[in-house]
Parts: structure tokens; sequence; C-alpha cells
């Protein structure tokens, strides 16, 4: 079995489901995860997760993630993207000057109100399910965080920008924003995700590509270990009396955390355990997420 993270260029048509479904049958395992969701019609970046990497699968979606769009001025849908169904078509006379002061001001943090195609649930049921029967409820906004918004050409009606932004943001849900507050409307006419933490564009494959990959039996070498993911946390190499005590999932007493918050735990034979946080009142490290399993010992 795999463990860690591939980074999957996901390609238009495909959902991250039907990503998820066809590295099961290309790896030959079950255990995979996505680290979010990206629309059918979107394209890019989908980090998955193998094996006993799909602990990270939050971890991951909590991260910021950059994209290239293209704002569509003069067109409201009922998605907010181009493939919805048209509700007003309004002429665009504003200038680009416009257009820049006004995305000028959604940097920073902002209230965002969640699109009804989307897969948030309510009561039960992904609001997308809802808005196919026709019914929209009232959402609630959310605090979402634009930490970048770069105009890279404007032809209008068309405005291609990148930007960087905190989980949880809708693109399409900006640029239809962008619109309303232009006074024109606008849909998000497509989109591409960049970046998703340490994952670029640069370095995702195409499931084509991992596929041969597997084939050849390089696929190793594309697959970015748990512990790599945590490179930046200090190692702690345990005494060996106290082996027993990680395996069995235990803190282990430190008189200080001088290494750091938190670590990477190893056995004092060096089995990666997994992340491990300072407990301060108890002058201990304690698990934070086990990585390890029992077949690691044998």
């Amino acid at each position: 079995m795999k463990n860690g993270i591939i980074n999957v260029y996901k390609e238009k048509g495909y959902t991250s489901h039907d990503v998820v479904a066809k590295l099961r049958g290309i790896l030959k395992q079950k255990k995979i995860g996505h680290t979010g969701t990206l629309d059918p019609d979107a394209e890019g970046v989908l980090p998955v997760c193998l094996g006993k990497g799909t602990k990270l699968c939050s971890l991951l979606t909590d991260k910021r993630k950059s994209y290239e769009a293209v704002l569509h001025l003069g067109i409201e849908t009922d998605t907010q993207d181009i493939t919805g169904k048209i509700l007003k078509k309004c002429s665009v006379e504003v200038s680009p000057a416009d257009v820049e002061e006004c995305m000028a001001k959604f940097l920073g943090d902002q209230q965002q109100v969640p699109p009804m195609y989307s897969a948030l649930k309510v009561q039960g049921k992904k609001l997308y399910e809802l808005a196919r029967e026709g019914i929209e409820i009232e959402r609630q906004p959310r605090p979402v965080t634009f930490y970048e918004i770069k105009i890279l050409s404007i032809q209008l009606p068309l405005v291609r920008f990148s930007v960087t932004c905190s989980k949880g943001t809708y693109i399409r849900t900006l640029c239809h924003d962008i619109g309303e507050k232009l006074g024109c409307m606008g849909c998000m006419e497509s989109l591409i995700r960049t970046q998703v933490d340490r994952f670029s564009i640069a370095d995702s494959l195409k499931l084509s590509q991992i596929e041969e990959l597997v084939q050849n039996g390089q696929i190793d070498e594309k697959i970015v270990s748990i512990e790599e993911m945590f490179s930046s946390y200090p190692t702690f190499f345990a005494q060996p009396d106290f082996d027993k005590m990680l395996q069995n999932g235990n803190p282990i007493p430190c008189k200080d955390e001088s290494l750091g918050i938190r670590v990477r735990m190893y056995t004092s034979t060096g089995i990666f355990i997994g992340i491990y946080e300072w407990n301060s009142s108890k002058h201990q490290y304690k698990p934070l997420t086990i990585f390890c399993t029992p077949q690691d010992f044998q």
C-alpha cells in the first residue's frame, strides 16, 4: 500500500470523487481521500492522500489556496459560473480602472455568502441538491480572507486574475460579488487551481501520467511522504525505555519543550510514530496525530 500525498492535476469534466475512484483502480488500493473538492469544470491542483496519509486530508483542506480565474462581466447565472442558467444580462460600461479599483476592495478579511450550488450541507442535505429542486434557502455569510488578488489581463467583458485565499472560499462567488459591486453583474468563466500549500501546478500529474509511472515502477518518486509533510517540525527520538509507551499511543515525559511545541516523534530505533504536542502542565509530549500501525513494529 502507498502512503503519503500525490499531487494530482484534476482535468475538466472529472469530479474530485472521480479522481479518487480512478486512483483506487490505478494504484489498486482502497484507502485514498482527496483534500477539498474542485468543481467538475474547474481544473488544477488536487492533493490526494494515500494510505496512512488520509489522516492529513482535513489538515490540507485548511491550507490557503491559489487560483487563476476568468471573470465574465455582464452575465448573472444561477450557479455563479458560465455553465449555469442565465438569469440576467447587462451592458458592461465600466472601465479597466473601475475594475481594478473594485477588485482591490476585496483584499483582506471578507464575509462571503456560500452559493446555493455548493456541497455545503444544511440539515443533512447538500445545498446543490436543494437548488436542483428549485429550493433556495437563506445562507449565513462566512468569514474568508483574500491574501492576494492580482489582475493578469483585462479584455472587457473578460478579466483574468490570480487570487490566493483562505479555506472555504468560493471563487465563483467572488466573481459574482465583483460583478454585483460594479453594477453590471458577473460570473466565473473558468478556474484553475494553481497551488495548495506546498503543492504547485508545475509538479502536478494527470491521471494518465500517474498510470504510466505505476506501470514503469516509478510512482514512489512522486509521492510525498508523511514525514516530509512535517519536515519543518524538529525530530524527537525517544529513549529506549519509552518505546513501549509510544507503541501504545501514550504521552512521553520530557523536562521542557526546548525542541518545539510540535515535534515528529520517533522510537529509539527510528520508527516514525506521528506528531506530538507539548503539554506544559504535565511536562510531556502528547500524541496529536499518530501515523504508525502495529505492523510498523513487526
